[in-house]
């Protein structure tokens, strides 16, 4: 009988010494960084070049969660304190995420030349493909802040297949009138570019009640290297065209409205939600909320958001705390234990088929 003998290579592992790195610690502690700091992309798109930051994998069957921000903002500003917030974790792991800035509004953004012709709020909306194209995203989750949900609303009804879901806060649909027009023309003669842009981001009841809040924008504002071209950028939103909305034909997808009741958008936030289709459409109204509440009251928001990618078929084991509601809210109390469980979702939409049943009403106050 033959006995094979195989020769067998043993490799000796030598302990650190003290202080001697250890390049897997070190590996992990890089990716930590990179995930966390994400990984900026200059993409190029029929209008111009976009900055995005993306944070996690491309490489995901689910939808990227796409973010768009406000005037006066940029994507760290508008939503850093929201997705670094520790309940939005869940949400963070288990999800790519994709910020996008508008041009030229990126930190550290080259000021345009003189004369530059700004791209139109239609235009930006049409640079949102190439980054889709550049990932080879098939569908995102849409989250926009003002201006930002403007764009994405018009990003949504240009392309139905791309967007899963979409959450717009302080929405205004509503081009200028000519008593807004000549308002504005008043104000630009009377206020500085960064007052007009602050009286957009905030109430009159912040600007006194949340006198931190705002002197931190107004002195990044008006300290910004890049002034004009936040300037180019306000006056393309204040020229904007009316989003044309009606039940039947916008919106193919879930869509939650967010305002805070002392935004200075929550009339044309409420206006916004009586044209969408209410079987899916959720309208979040935050108690005690001003026009920043993804700053100003995370938690809530996180809460609602985690709801609404439930309501879409998503991290369906994740567990949920009770939003307190209003007793106000127009939904009919005659429900069962697991109905109540379920009727204090955001979202009341099936998981399978991801739509909402008919229901009376939507709305929602959400109290401190």
């Amino acid at each position: 009988m033959t006995t094979e003998m195989q020769e067998i290579a043993i490799t000796e592992e030598k302990p650190l010494l003290p202080g001697q790195p250890d390049p897997a610690k070190d590996a992990e502690a890089a990716a930590r960084i990179l995930l966390d700091q994400g990984q900026e992309h200059s993409i190029e798109t029929p209008h111009g070049l976009l900055h995005v930051t993306l944070h996690g994998t491309s490489n995901t069957r689910r939808p990227a969660i796409l973010t768009f921000h406000d005037v006066g903002l940029d994507s760290k500003s508008c939503f850093s304190p929201l997705f670094k917030f520790e309940e939005m974790q869940e949400i963070v792991k288990n999800f790519t995420l994709v910020h996008i800035d508008a041009p030229g509004q990126e930190e550290g953004a080259a000021t345009y030349p003189m004369g530059f012709q700004y791209p139109s709020m239609e235009q930006i909306a049409e640079m949102i493909p190439a980054v889709l194209t550049y990932f080879n995203f098939r569908s995102v989750i849409g989250v926009g802040v003002g201006a930002g949900a403007y764009i994405l609303s018009r990003f949504t009804m240009a392309h139905p297949d791309s967007v899963e879901g979409l959450v717009l806060v302080n929405i205004d649909p509503q081009a200028r009138g000519w008593m807004d027009w000549a308002a504005q023309k008043i104000t630009t003669l009377t206020s500085s570019l960064t007052e007009q842009i602050l009286s957009h981001l905030f109430s009159q009841e912040e600007m006194s009640a949340n006198a931190d809040l705002v002197k931190s924008h107004r002195d990044r504002i008006s300290k910004a290297p890049n002034l004009m071209n936040i300037e180019l950028f306000w006056r393309g939103y204040n020229s904007r065209r009316d989003l044309i909305l009606d039940r039947t034909s916008n919106f193919k997808c879930p869509v939650m409205l967010v305002v805070g009741d002392q935004a200075p958008y929550e009339e044309a936030a409420v206006e916004c939600n009586s044209k969408l289709d209410p079987t899916t459409t959720s309208f979040l109204k935050m108690a005690d909320a001003g026009g920043l509440p993804q700053l100003t009251q995370p938690s809530k928001l996180t809460e609602a958001f985690k709801y609404f990618i439930q309501g879409m078929g998503y991290m369906a084991s994740s567990v949920m705390t009770r939003l307190s509601r209003s007793r106000t809210t127009s939904l009919s109390s005659s429900y069962s234990m697991e109905g109540e469980r379920e009727r204090s979702r955001t979202l009341s939409q099936s998981s399978q088929g991801g739509q909402m049943p008919p229901s009376p009403s939507h709305t929602m106050e959400v109290s401190c």
